[in-house]
């Protein structure tokens, strides 16, 4: 496909930097002028727009150095891109953030395009970027994962992935059945991929977070169909912000790809496609499971423009571009001979944080993982929905069996396993509580704050308790059921960290559901009530009937 040349639509730069007819009547210095020869002023002025950027990118921005926000281009000798990069550089340093020129090993001609990214002061503003691996059984996810992270090539027997894996049976099977964690930390100085040198010991995840500008955070799912649970609850409940899913060369497109992509769809995050094993396929299958690949991507179901990225170019293309949801680029490679991992580094280097993130409202914090520490007591682990909060302060876990909530406070916080003072909203952490035992906690469950700050800017007990509910109406979707669905159906619902049967206690506006329609429906907890929000998007599935939604409102007796 041809991407164009129109690298960068989505980034503005302020109107006093483009060039334009008043500039030569007034005498303004053009970006072009400002880039190569620059003035106290014009670095201040570069170091604004600059600022604007990374703070709107979330502590990162790509920088297009060849041309100006109306595609005119600045047509930059050898020489003069160097002296323009020297200039981005040295702003991008006054402002605590690094330049990265992106090229690729093999080249040799300079490339206009640049990273800047904030360097963090510590763990709590490093930079983190959540991708779900998914994909059939034997697509390489685990052995990809290692490839990539320990940076050292597979020697096809599955060597990469032995370092991933939680269980006994998972080495002895090869097969993963948990939710597995990996990270791939960028360092703050050139944003190289941090791994173990060839001689000392292995990297802790410590050791690299330390280090890192920017972590991406691995989950590894499962990808046979008798562990579809657990993968479906690793793409709710632990809010990836991107889905890598593989397919292998020599397989093509079988088995669980088409269900874990028609997930990553329903629940609205963008998918990028890796097909692994090309070392060992013969040009026709590759051929034939490429052909596959992109008449899944442009049917009417997945409505995606697939990109096969081959080119440093095409990197800064598609990751600029990967939040329209349309995009949909497509790398390939080889854990053996190493063939497409650098494109794909690079990649998930530049990948942008996509989304807003609620940091001024009020705390909410989802468990989607429970543990029994020695010496440290209860911890659990989960995403922060929305807000900050800090070590000391006081919560309300919950619900209970009964909805009710109970009152503890965070002992300690973690991120990658390295104590913060606090977090804020997006991130990923766990949390030590006071005087919880842990079967108190599940998956599933809330920490809200049990405080909160009047006028005077005291610190007062929330008013009333958050409430939890038995029965919610949600608006739904049936994607697949061979006959129809009626009162008291039962299903498996997947809400966010929560997992638990449903059942449906009334159907508004139709008697019956089948394939296809579209309905308001009020479903019931069979177990025990949950905190469920307005807004929040699920998935009920049992058996081969899938289906998919969103929260309306909860129903409380």
């Amino acid at each position: 496909m041809d991407i164009g040349d129109d690298i960068f639509d989505g980034i503005d730069l302020p109107d006093s930097l483009l060039v334009n007819e008043a500039d030569a009547v007034t005498g303004a210095r053009t970006l072009r002028e400002q880039l190569l020869d620059p003035t106290d002023a014009d670095l201040a002025q570069i170091k604004t727009m600059l600022a604007k950027r990374v703070t709107d990118g979330h502590g990162e921005t790509l920088y297009d150095l060849g041309s100006d926000d109306g595609g005119h281009d600045f047509a930059f000798t050898d020489d003069e891109l160097t002296r323009a990069y020297a200039t981005l550089e040295t702003a991008a340093k006054q402002i605590g953030a690094f330049a990265l020129h992106l090229t690729a090993n093999d080249s040799v001609t300079k490339s206009r395009h640049v990273l800047i990214r904030r360097v963090p002061r510590s763990v709590q503003d490093m930079l983190e970027v959540r991708v779900a691996v998914v994909g059939n059984v034997d697509a390489g996810k685990s052995t990809t994962l290692g490839v990539l992270t320990k940076n050292v090539l597979d020697d096809g027997r599955g060597k990469a992935r032995v370092n991933l894996f939680r269980h006994k049976h998972e080495i002895e099977s090869g097969r993963t059945s948990s939710v597995g964690t990996e990270i791939m930390g960028f360092d703050k100085i050139k944003g190289d991929v941090i791994s173990t040198p060839a001689t000392g010991r292995k990297l802790t995840w410590e050791d690299i977070c330390t280090r890192a500008s920017k972590v991406v955070s691995f989950l590894d799912l499962a990808g046979h169909e008798k562990y579809l649970k657990t993968t479906v609850f690793g793409m709710t409940g632990c809010a990836p912000n991107y889905v890598l899913l593989l397919v292998a060369a020599n397989a093509g497109v079988i088995g669980m790809t088409k269900e874990h992509l028609g997930l990553a769809l329903a629940l609205n995050v963008p998918v990028l496609v890796v097909v692994t094993k090309i070392d060992m396929c013969p040009q026709p299958v590759l051929q034939e499971t490429i052909s596959q690949l992109t008449k899944l991507l442009k049917s009417s179901g997945c409505r995606k423009i697939p990109i096969f990225v081959k080119t440093v170019d095409d990197v800064v293309v598609t990751a600029g571009n990967f939040g329209s949801e349309r995009v949909c680029p497509i790398f390939q490679v080889s854990n053996v001979t190493g063939t497409g991992l650098d494109l794909l580094r690079m990649f998930l280097s530049v990948l942008p944080l996509q989304g807003s993130f609620a940091a001024d409202q009020s705390f909410e914090y989802h468990v989607n993982e429970t543990f029994s520490v020695p010496f440290v007591g209860t911890v659990v682990s989960g995403v922060v929905e929305c807000g900050a909060i800090h070590v000391g302060d006081s919560v309300l876990l919950g619900p209970d069996s009964a909805g009710q909530f109970i009152k503890t406070s965070v002992k300690s916080i973690q991120r990658k396993r390295i104590t913060v003072p606090c977090v804020t909203a997006g991130q990923s952490a766990s949390f030590a509580l006071k005087k919880i035992r842990r079967p108190q906690v599940r998956k599933g469950q809330v920490l809200l704050p049990a405080t909160t700050t009047n006028e005077q800017g005291t610190v007062i007990p929330v008013a009333e308790m958050p409430r939890a509910c038995r029965r919610f109406e949600a608006e739904v979707l049936v994607l697949y059921h061979s006959t129809t669905i009626a009162i008291k159906y039962q299903a498996m619902l997947h809400c966010g960290p929560i997992r638990q049967t449903v059942r449906i206690v009334k159907v508004l506006e139709k008697e019956v559901l089948r394939t296809g329609d579209r309905a308001r429906v009020v479903f019931e907890f069979l177990t025990h009530p949950e905190y469920i929000k307005p807004g929040q998007r699920l998935v009920f599935r049992e058996g081969r009937t899938k289906g998919l939604g969103k929260v309306i409102a909860p129903v409380f007796d």
